[in-house]
């Protein structure tokens, strides 16, 4: 346990939660993909596929983890894992926002062509990540990080004069 805590860089116990809620939102994944497509298997077949899954996605984490860690600025490598969680937490929530607030509008796909029902729920869905990032973001005290994170995702879609 002491050579896990030292190379994720854990001074305290209490940080130990992030990689435990990472390791089993990876599990829960796994199983999640898994189960979508061996269902009709058996419950023997998905879990071993979802034990192989997770192995898999555990390695592209980690290979991802490295490579942004050079990139991305934070102080301790356990906040990588932090910053992931409000990543997949904000891209499932704006999902939830986004459904009944285009529903609300009245937009539907029958009342409109699926083309276009899908470009402005992508569009909905959008404005309501960058809030949800921010929120998020704060709500797990990487404020700052996310905060420099949506500015530099303004100015790609156009919006820098707006932030200077």
């Amino acid at each position: 346990m002491e050579k896990f805590k030292k190379h994720w860089e854990i001074q305290h116990n209490w940080q130990l939660l992030f990689p435990f809620f990472g390791v089993l939102a990876l599990g829960y994944s796994a199983f999640k993909i898994s189960n979508a497509f061996l269902k009709p298997y058996g419950l023997i077949l998905t879990i071993i596929a979802s034990v192989v899954l997770f192995f898999l996605l555990l390695k592209l984490t980690l290979f991802i983890f490295k490579k942004l860690e050079k990139k991305w600025i934070l102080d301790y490598k356990w906040e990588m894992i932090r910053v992931f969680i409000v990543f997949a937490i904000t891209g499932s929530s704006s999902l939830y926002i986004g459904r009944p607030i285009i529903e609300l509008i009245g937009i539907t796909k029958e009342n409109l062509n699926p083309l276009l029902y899908w470009v402005l729920f992508i569009i909905i869905g959008l404005v309501f990540y960058q809030i949800l990032l921010v929120t998020f973001g704060w709500l797990f005290g990487q404020f700052k990080f996310f905060w420099e994170f949506e500015k530099k995702m303004l100015k790609r879609f156009g919006f820098k004069r707006f932030l200077d």
